[in-house]
């Protein structure tokens, strides 16, 4: 069998960068590339039925072989996307290896003056003695969710290849466009089949997450009036100015860069303009409901009072729900949940169970009527050149996967 780790560098070697100025499905055709690989490694396996619809889900089963004692058995499905986030590069990934970390700073790229310090990541200390993968400094790493990928393939060529391991039917599903919130637009539950499902996109070992951001995405549009800077006095409106004054308006205190835990934030996370017009962007979130939509209305509430400043439509606000807490869809099954913990104890591994701060398609199919808990893919840093996995990490997540299966089994 081929370790996770090498399939791992097979597929952040496929640039998928998803789009999120585009409006196909999927966003970028280049997720194509892995998804096809993917599914002919499946069919490889023996895995019959492996397939890439239209929209860029790939779909297979492995069916059970516990005979007519499997009648009883809950289709269990693992969930993982293929894309990487646009925020840095995705593409020329140069893969770098510290074996047997020893508990010394990382310098990724020393030119570029890239280094995983102990003082700024601490958690880096946990990894001592193992393999560390970083980038070159130039590009991200692609664990966010390549290293989920792997660890599903890992897990499926394992039961492929021990006849003798009981397990129920299982389902493996990978998607695109999570990075832009797109990953489940069109995923097509009851075709899926399963009854419960679990997505590998969480980060340190450990990781496990039932309950997740209320999301939304929010857009305004600014107006200004440019003039000759010369003759400019009581006369231009400059729309960047306004963009700027407009995000001062937010609290401080609830940018992500000032929370942790439960806490939520506006995150402005793009800002194009010129003097006439200007595009300022934000995510929203917030794991309560309540403060979730007073967090929009305040948005709202600060457009009001500068329009009132600056003249009717001069900012014009588009906004979004994206996503909300799965913690309400999961707890009515909270044996999903029960077993992961299982699994990871099996496993030698000590759950830690916390709110995820971000989301993943488990949210959203979690509503769809996929009860769809997140379990740790092992990777840190995720979306920018500091990111890292540590090997035995995704090794451990790919053994409670086959625990999970076993657990179902009831063997």
């Amino acid at each position: 069998m081929e370790s996770v780790k090498d399939k791992f560098l097979r597929y952040i070697s496929v640039d998928t960068a998803s789009d999120p100025d585009s409006d196909t499905q999927p966003s970028t055709n280049k997720q194509y590339n892995l998804l096809n690989m993917l599914a002919q490694e499946l069919k490889a396996m023996g895995v019959k039925d492996a397939s890439v619809d239209e929209f860029g889900y790939l779909m297979a089963t492995i069916p059970s072989n516990l005979g007519q004692d499997g009648a009883t058995v809950p289709t269990i499905g693992f969930i993982a996307h293929v894309d990487t986030a646009p925020d840095a590069s995705g593409a020329g990934i140069k893969p770098k290896f510290f074996d047997n970390y020893d508990g010394s700073d990382i310098v990724v790229n020393s030119e570029r003056g890239v280094i995983l310090t102990t003082e700024e990541f601490p958690e880096l200390l946990n990894y001592k003695g193992d393999t560390i993968i970083t980038t070159d400094g130039t590009t991200l790493l692609g664990a966010d969710d390549k290293a989920g990928v792997a660890e599903i393939m890992s897990a499926a060529e394992y039961l492929m290849n021990h006849p003798e391991f009981p397990h129920g039917e299982i389902k493996i599903g990978f998607t695109p466009d999570e990075e832009i919130g797109r990953g489940v637009d069109k995923f097509d539950v009851k075709r899926f089949g399963a009854q419960y499902a679990y997505t590998l996109d969480g980060g340190q070992i450990g990781e496990l997450e039932y309950e997740n951001f209320n999301a939304a995405g929010a857009k305004i549009y600014i107006q200004g009036r440019n003039i000759h800077p010369g003759y400019a006095k009581n006369k231009m409106v400059n729309a960047i100015i306004l963009a700027a004054e407009l995000n001062s308006l937010l609290p401080v205190d609830q940018r992500p860069e000032f929370t942790s835990g439960y806490e939520g934030f506006f995150h402005v996370v793009r800002l194009d303009g010129t003097v006439e017009q200007a595009m300022i962007q934000y995510i929203i979130r917030d794991h309560d409901m309540k403060r979730f939509e007073d967090k929009k209305c305040l948005l709202e509430e600060c457009i009001t009072f500068m329009n009132k400043k600056y003249g009717t439509g001069t900012l014009r606000l588009e906004m979004k729900d994206q996503y909300y807490n799965m913690r309400k869809e999961v707890e009515p099954h909270y044996h999903v949940v029960e077993k992961a913990i299982k699994a990871m104890e099996m496993a030698g591994i000590t759950p830690l169970i916390k709110p995820i701060r971000g989301g993943t398609d488990g949210a959203r199919l979690s509503f769809m009527g996929l009860p769809c808990p997140n379990i740790f893919a092992g990777g840190h840093n995720f979306h920018g050149k500091l990111e890292y996995v540590p090997v035995k990490s995704m090794e451990k997540a790919s053994e409670v996967i086959l625990n999970i299966v076993k657990l179902y089994s009831g063997k």
